[in-house]
């Protein structure tokens, strides 16, 4: 029509081709991280967590201060449904910081990855029980086949993962609360580490006054680990806000398995930790059950896709 600019068909799929770059790029920092902590492990893991906590805190209101954004802080503050669902979802954050940590620094990084395996199909079950969501019949069988697993690991194991489900009970809680907070991502985890800053920094101090304190006292290295600790937690939720905003939610649902595929690979080969054939069943049943949903998620939004519709 006459007076519209012409359209540019290019301009669509570039946004998405930058986006699903995003969007790798996060999972696969969050799937090295354990290169990132491990030369850490030697520090107790609620140290570690605190100075997450406090210069991801700095950088973020940094971040937010450039673009004129930390008055949507105040507006998350101000409004008391807001203000709990995400003094909530802070504390679930910080205990997946910490039990993740802790992992790390104790030789579990395959049970760290299970239990990003498992928060995927979690997340469904939470969507049927708090949500009232309703499960298809592929759902269901994914469902079923990471619970026959996760019962196959406890028996073998003699107890259950319980790392792999702590990990993916807090992660999957505390995305069912920003699921339902209306905040964005940078502006929801400036709210979150706020929140936690005061007590964080409380026991660094603390620390000080004991005499215990690594920061300022190791080595030139340690000291920038811990200080890097807030950049390496905001990147890639930065870099996943803005991937997830360009691509569709099933190539989102797809790309997620970087993250503990790389975690997993990690505690294997460069890590040596012990994985034998009975747990190798285990997870089996669990990337079983991944393929099913992944593969049910992928063919639904294909199906509502125009040319599918014609």
């Amino acid at each position: 029509m006459r007076g519209q600019p012409p359209t540019n068909p290019a301009l669509p799929s570039a946004q998405a081709g930058i986006g699903l770059a995003a969007a790798i790029c996060a999972f696969s920092i969050w799937g090295v991280l354990p290169l990132y902590l491990k030369p850490l492990s030697h520090l107790p893991a609620l140290e570690i967590m605190a100075h997450r906590i406090v210069w991801c805190c700095v950088l973020v209101f940094g971040w937010l201060a450039l673009r004129g954004e930390v008055g949507l802080v105040r507006e998350a503050l101000a409004n008391p449904s807001t203000r709990y669902r995400l003094a909530g979802s802070a504390v679930l954050i910080s205990i997946n910081w910490l039990i993740y940590v802790w992992s790390i620094g104790n030789g579990h990084v395959i049970d760290a990855s299970l239990g990003y395996f498992i928060n995927p199909l979690l997340n469904v079950v939470l969507g049927v029980l708090v949500l009232g969501e309703r499960l298809n019949m592929a759902q269901k069988c994914a469902v079923g086949l990471a619970a026959a697993g996760v019962l196959y690991l406890a028996i073998v194991a003699g107890r259950p993962p319980w790392i792999a489900l702590s990990l993916a009970a807090s992660f999957g809680g505390y995305g069912l609360i920003r699921k339902v907070v209306k905040v964005e991502a940078v502006p929801g985890l400036a709210t979150e580490t706020l929140l936690l800053a005061p007590l964080s920094l409380a026991f660094l101090f603390w620390l000080e006054w004991q005499g215990s304190a690594a920061f300022g006292h190791a080595s030139t290295g340690i000291n920038a680990l811990l200080l890097g600790s807030g950049f390496i937690t905001a990147l890639p939720l930065a870099l996943f806000a803005f991937g997830a905003r360009r691509i569709p939610l099933s190539t989102v649902g797809l790309v997620q398995y970087i993250g503990p595929t790389l975690q997993f690979l990690l505690g294997v080969w460069v890590f040596k930790e012990a994985f034998s054939v009975q747990r190798g069943v285990g997870f089996l049943f669990i990337w079983a059950a991944l393929l099913v949903y992944a593969a049910d998620g992928l063919w639904r939004s294909r199906r509502q896709m125009p040319y599918f519709r014609n």
